[in-house]
C-alpha cells in the first residue's frame, strides 16, 4: 500500500528551527498536513506553523515522556486524523564544535545518555504511540535522522554518534518487525549542515574542509535533506524499508 504524500498527515519531531523546520516546509510544500514538534522553540514553531498556513500546528512535546508523546498522537489525531509518517529530528542540546567536543578522558555516561534519552528513547516512545493506528490502517511511514559521522567520526562527537549508532540499529530491527503491518522504517543520515542552529558553531574552515573533499565541492543544505526525507514517504519508496540514506553530497560512500 501507499500514499500520497499530499494525502498525509506527518509529525516532525524537534521541527522548530534547524533541519526539523526544512522537513516540516518540505512536506508543506508537497501538501501534507504538518504537526511541527517542539520542546522549547515555541516562538519558531508557531512562527512557522503561521507561515505554513491552515495544514501546519505546531504542539508541544518532549519526547522522552511516553506521556507528552500520546498527548502529541492524540493532538494530532485531533487536528488531522491518523498520523502516516512520522520523522524523528529530535536532538539533545548540542553545538557541533569539533574544537570544545569532551574526548574521551572528559566524556560523562550523563552526556553519552542524554542523546540516547533523546534519539533512541524518543523514538522507541514515537514507535510505541503511532504504531498501533499506523498498522490499523495498514500503512505507516517511520524516519530516523542518523548521521555520516557513524561511517566516517572525521571529528569524533562519541556521545551523539554512540547514539545515532543504537538509533540506526532501531530502524532495523524495527523494520523487520512492523513490515508486515505495512509499515516501513528507515534512516536518512546527513553530514554537516550548513547551516543550522547545532552547526553555527562549526568553525568556518571545516566547512570549507568538508566542501573540498566531497564530490560535490559544497556542504549539503538542510533544505538538500529535507528533500530526501519525502522519497522515504512518498509511493515511490514503498518497497524500501530498513535502508540509511546517507545524503552528504558523496563525502561518504556506502
Amino acid at each position: 500500500m501507499s500514499k500520497p504524500i499530499a494525502e498525509q498527515t506527518v509529525i516532525v519531531t524537534g521541527a522548530g528551527r534547524g533541519l526539523g523546520a526544512a522537513i516540516a516546509r518540505v512536506f508543506a510544500r508537497e501538501g501534507a498536513n504538518v504537526i511541527i514538534n517542539y520542546r522549547n522553540s515555541r516562538e519558531k514553531a508557531e512562527g512557522l506553523a503561521d507561515a505554513l498556513g491552515p495544514k501546519a500546528r505546531a504542539i508541544r512535546a518532549d519526547v522522552r515522556n511516553a506521556s507528552d508523546v500520546e498527548a502529541l498522537i492524540a493532538a494530532a489525531k485531533d487536528a488531522f486524523g491518523g498520523v502516516d509518517t512520522l520523522v524523528h529530528n529530535a536532538l539533545a542540546d548540542f553545538s557541533f564544535n569539533g574544537d570544545a567536543r569532551d574526548k574521551l578522558d572528559q566524556l560523562s555516561w550523563e552526556a553519552v545518555n542524554a542523546h540516547l534519552e533523546t534519539g533512541l528513547k524518543g523514538a522507541l516512545n514515537l514507535i510505541r504511540a503511532v504504531q498501533p493506528g499506523m498498522a490499523t490502517q495498514g500503512f505507516g511511514r517511520f524516519v530516523f535522522i542518523g548521521t555520516n559521522l557513524f561511517q566516517n567520526p572525521v571529528v569524533p562527537y562519541h556521545d551523539y554518534t554512540a547514539a545515532k549508532a543504537a538509533l540506526l540499529s532501531l530502524t532495523r530491527t524495527a523494520a523487520k518487525e512492523l513490515g508486515s503491518d505495512g509499515i516501513t522504517v528507515n534512516m536518512v543520515s546527513g553530514g554537516l549542515l550548513r547551516t543550522t542552529d547545532a552547526s553555527a558553531a562549526t568553525p568556518e574552515v571545516v566547512f570549507d574542509l568538508i566542501a573540498a573533499n566531497t564530490p560535490l565541492q559544497r556542504v549539503t543544505t538542510p533544505e538538500e535533506a529535507a528533500d530526501a526525507v519525502l522519497f522515504f514517504a512518498s509511493p515511490w519508496a514503498r518497497a524500501v524499508t530498513g535502508q540509511n540514506l546517507i545524503v552528504d553530497g558523496g563525502l561518504v560512500f556506502g
